[in-house]
């Protein structure tokens, strides 16, 4: 397992952009697949998108794509997520999730390492 601090959430507006960060300890980070989640009150947990360890393969959710990019830097151990044209929905808790695959994965189930989450708030 590897330890996951994310950062970056915050409150931004309709139309705006946040980029998270997702940094981690432990030498096996770089050969993990991540990944980003978010959880609304009263929600599941839901996929956002993921990266397989080299990077080269990556999905999204239907509802961000086009508008979140998901990237990483092994050299940081560091996976980000960029999102932009953010809609006004329920607060959502992002997550980071990793490993321990090298491919890319939409199921919760496969990640075995989850950070505390930052929350993100879009006002209309």
């Amino acid at each position: 397992q590897v330890h996951l601090a994310e950062s970056g959430g915050g409150l931004v507006q309709a139309g705006g952009s946040l980029r998270l960060s997702c940094v981690a300890s432990g030498r096996t980070f770089s050969i993990y697949a991540a990944g980003w989640f978010r959880q609304s009150p009263g929600k599941e947990r839901e996929f956002v998108a993921t990266i397989s360890w080299r990077g080269d393969t990556i999905y999204y959710a239907d509802s961000v794509k086009g508008r979140f990019t998901i990237s990483r830097d092994n050299g940081k151990n560091t996976v980000y997520l960029q999102m932009t044209r953010l809609k006004p929905e329920l607060p959502a808790v992002y997550y980071c999730a990793a490993g321990p695959m090298a491919a890319a994965t939409s199921r919760i189930k496969d990640f075995g390492s989850w950070g505390q989450g930052t929350p993100v708030t879009v006002s209309s």
